[in-house]
């Protein structure tokens, strides 16, 4: 089967391996779709703070089930997308239900070798029926479910003022779920082209661009209040720094980026706001469960967001290029 390997920060390889043998309680999965997440875009760049290499890549997946456990939920030829956090369900946190932040947790395509490859043989307990929709949309259920994640973790209520600090795919689940809650949401970024699109497509209610004046412009969207509720999906920690800010007395901070540094914020305006900071990591299946309900309701525009596509025998050559903000790229589409 072909697979691509991530050799080192930069380099690509294709080459062809040994389909694997399913074990038991597993399902035998051929992949057909893979979304290109920016931890993958991180990996490439060497910039993934829990990856060793060599890894394949890829956690953002669909297939059909090639060879099934007899007797099991699943079937040859069903449709399904992966929940890639293969958690290992005695831990503390997965004893309270937090699979998300599993201990021993091992994600597909950061911990283990992924998707980008033909096929993957895969715990039963972490593939589900993607009934209702297609190929594409199932590979896309979890980034979108990592922002709906988030924006429960947040506790989002209707008529809220959230901020997204950060326009790139887990910000915009994060716009989007915002929203289906009853927000009014302000997306920020530093490109124009990924705020216009946030407005154009997803809806959103203001946009600014980073830059000279941007802190008085969202204050005054606000008037002077700022946000009850702010995300950063940026990756960056300067940013995260600066968002801090943005929260209004009495408001919510929810990060759900990661990144290697240390954050530092001042401690009198943090206590004078009594902010509520919340980490946001992955998802569990209530996320991925909303995000389909979503999907079958119309209410996810993924033929938007769907802006890429290549062939996996083209990934090597051209993923770079996903790199390029001139392309456009919102979400790519690897077709197996």
């Amino acid at each position: 089967m072909l697979t691509v390997i991530c050799e080192t920060p930069g380099t690509l390889r294709a080459e062809q391996r040994e389909r694997p043998v399913r074990g038991p309680g597993e399902v035998l999965l051929r992949v057909k779709r893979v979304g290109v997440c920016g931890t993958d875009l991180h990996i490439f760049t060497g910039n993934q703070p829990f990856l060793q290499y060599p890894r394949v890549m890829g956690h953002e997946l669909s297939g059909v089930v090639e060879e099934a456990e007899p007797g099991g939920r699943l079937a040859v030829g069903d449709v399904c997308y992966v929940m890639p956090y293969l958690s290992c369900g005695t831990c503390v946190a997965c004893r309270q239900g937090k699979t998300n932040c599993c201990v021993n947790i091992q994600v597909l395509g950061v911990h283990r070798d992924g998707a980008f490859t033909e096929y993957l043989a895969l715990p039963e307990a972490f593939v589900h029926k993607a009934d209702g929709v297609s190929l594409d949309q199932a590979a896309m259920i979890e980034f979108l479910a990592i922002g709906a994640h988030a924006v429960r973790r947040g506790n989002v209520q209707p008529g809220q003022r959230v901020l997204v600090v950060g326009a790139g795919p887990i910000g915009m689940a994060a716009m989007i779920f915002a929203r289906l809650r009853g927000a009014e949401v302000t997306a920020i970024d530093g490109r124009q082209d990924r705020v216009d699109f946030c407005q154009r497509e997803l809806g959103v209610a203001h946009t600014v661009t980073l830059g000279e004046g941007d802190a008085e412009r969202l204050s005054a969207i606000t008037g002077g209040e700022f946000f009850d509720q702010v995300f950063d999906a940026t990756g960056n920690a300067k940013a995260i720094e600066r968002g801090f800010g943005f929260v209004a007395h009495g408001g919510t901070y929810v990060l759900i980026s990661v990144v290697r540094d240390t954050i530092t914020f001042s401690d009198p305006e943090f206590h004078k706001r009594e902010t509520t900071l919340l980490g946001s990591r992955n998802a569990t299946t209530e996320d991925f469960e909303t995000v389909l309900a979503a999907m079958r309701a119309g209410q996810v525009p993924t033929a938007a967001l769907n802006t890429h596509r290549m062939a996996l025998a083209d990934v090597p050559a051209d993923f770079s290029r996903l790199l390029d903000p001139a392309q456009g790229v919102v979400k790519a589409i690897v077709e197996i």
